[in-house]
C-alpha cells in the first residue's frame, strides 16, 4: 500500500533531525535538467510563469542560479522535512522518532513538480514549480506531459514491492494526482476525502481538506496500515468513516 500526497508551496530550510538517514530522489538527473532550464529565465519570467510576486521571483531566481547538482545535507532536506504546508501540518513530521520518519519511506510519497515522485527519505534542495505550471521542460507543453509515464511506472514499482494490499491511496490534489495515467496504473486507486459538518450540511473546506490528507498519511504510517479496509477506521481529530456518503473507489470521512 503506498499513498500519494501533494508537495507545498512554503519550503522550510532550518529544520535538521540528526541521525536521520537520506536517499537519492529518483529522478534527481531529470530534476537538474528542469532547475537548468529555469536557471535561464530572468526574474520577469518568473513572475508571469508562477504568478508571484517580485519577492517570491526574485527568491526562486536565486534558488535556481545556486542550483548543485549534487546535494548533500548542507545544501538540501528530507522532503518530509521540507514542505511546510497544511498537509504537513497533518502528518506533523515534528513530533515523529526517527524511526518513524524512516518507515515513512515504506507508505508516503510526494508528487513533485520539478522532483516528478519523491521518497520522504530524499533530498531536495528548496524550489518552486506546481505541477500545473503551464510549461514544460524540452519540447513538452506541460509537466504533465513530462512527468505522465515516468511518475506512474515508478509509482507501479513501488506499489509491487509495498507491504499489504496492492493499492494506491489518493490524498492527493486534483492538480496533482492528473499526473498519474490510471489507465497505465496495474493497481486499484482509493481516494480519501474529507467534509465538515456545519449547520446540518456538508462542506469541503480546502484548508480542512488539505490537513484531513496529511493526517490520513500520518496515520497509515503510524499505524503501519497495510490493508485498505483498516482505512475505515481513521479517526484523527474527530474524522469517521461514513459508509452512506462513500463509493467503492471514494471513500468519505466527517467531522
Amino acid at each position: 500500500m503506498i499513498v500519494v500526497v501533494s508537495p507545498a508551496k512554503s519550503i522550510n530550510s532550518t529544520i535538521v533531525r540528526e541521525n536521520l538517514p537520506s536517499t537519492v530522489p529518483n529522478f534527481a538527473k531529470k530534476a537538474n535538467a528542469i532547475a537548468k532550464e529555469l536557471r535561464m529565465k530572468s526574474v520577469d519570467d518568473l513572475m508571469a510563469l508562477f504568478g508571484v510576486s517580485r519577492a517570491l521571483a526574485e527568491l526562486n531566481f536565486e534558488r535556481y542560479r545556486l542550483w548543485h547538482k549534487t546535494v548533500e545535507n548542507e545544501n538540501a532536506l528530507q522532503s518530509i522535512l521540507a514542505f511546510n504546508g497544511e498537509v504537513y501540518r497533518g502528518i506533523n513530521v515534528e513530533n515523529w522518532s526517527v524511526e518513524t520518519i524512516a518507515s515513512s519511506q515504506d507508505y508516503i510519497r510526494i508528487l513533485s513538480g520539478l522532483y516528478g515522485l519523491l521518497n520522504p527519505l530524499d533530498l531536495i534542495q528548496p524550489y518552486r514549480l506546481e505541477m500545473g505550471t503551464k510549461w514544460g521542460p524540452g519540447e513538452h507543453t506541460s509537466l504533465y506531459s513530462f512527468w505522465h509515464k515516468m511518475v506512474t511506472e515508478q509509482l507501479n514499482r513501488d506499489i509491487a514491492d509495498s507491504q499489504g494490499d496492492k493499492i494506491l491511496i489518493n490524498a492527493a490534489s486534483a492538480e496533482y494526482f492528473k499526473v498519474i495515467d490510471k489507465k497505465k496504473l496495474k493497481f486499484p486507486v482509493l481516494t480519501v476525502d474529507f467534509r465538515q459538518e456545519e449547520n446540518g450540511k456538508l462542506k469541503n473546506i480546502t484548508v480542512y481538506t488539505k490537513k484531513a490528507r496529511g493526517l490520513m498519511a500520518r496515520f497509515i504510517t503510524e499505524q503501519k496500515i497495510t490493508k485498505s479496509t483498516d482505512l475505515q477506521a481513521f479517526d484523527y481529530e474527530g474524522y469517521t468513516f461514513s459508509a452512506a456518503h462513500s463509493l467503492p473507489d471514494k471513500w468519505i470521512y466527517i467531522r
